[in-house]
């Protein structure tokens, strides 16, 4: 995941300066179908019982993910094919986004996992 938004170049950008930024106390993962640097993630699904879930990370250099992420389904949600960290739980700002390696279609109630070390931030 080294797509970062333009939030999250802006953030850094303002630490670098020492200029104070609110860097965020916590991540949430979450499933779209689409996103953009600018944007980031997009698309993500809604009335399907689907929340963002929260990720930790650690690490030197590249961060990945310390445990399995699970989201949970009450109804079809079709193909995701993205992934995203934001800084809250909804809203907030998007931080990074990237495609899925391999899509994720929910068709119905259920879990889609992404393992532990599934996700990683690296330095460019």
């Amino acid at each position: 995941m080294s797509d970062l938004t333009d939030h999250a170049k802006n953030l850094l950008a303002r630490a670098l300066c020492a200029r104070l930024p609110t860097l965020p106390t916590a991540v949430w993962a979450a499933l779209g179908t689409g996103g953009s640097d600018a944007a980031g993630l997009t698309g993500e699904p809604a009335g399907t019982g689907y929340a963002r879930q929260r990720a930790t990370f650690t690490g030197t250099g590249t961060q990945r993910n310390v445990e399995a992420i699970r989201f949970t389904f009450t109804s079809a949600a079709g193909a995701l094919t993205h992934v995203g960290l934001f800084d809250a739980a909804s809203g907030g700002n998007p931080l990074t986004c990237s495609p899925l390696t391999t899509p994720l279609t929910v068709a119905g109630p259920g879990t889609a996992t992404l393992t532990g070390n599934a996700l990683t931030v690296a330095p460019a």
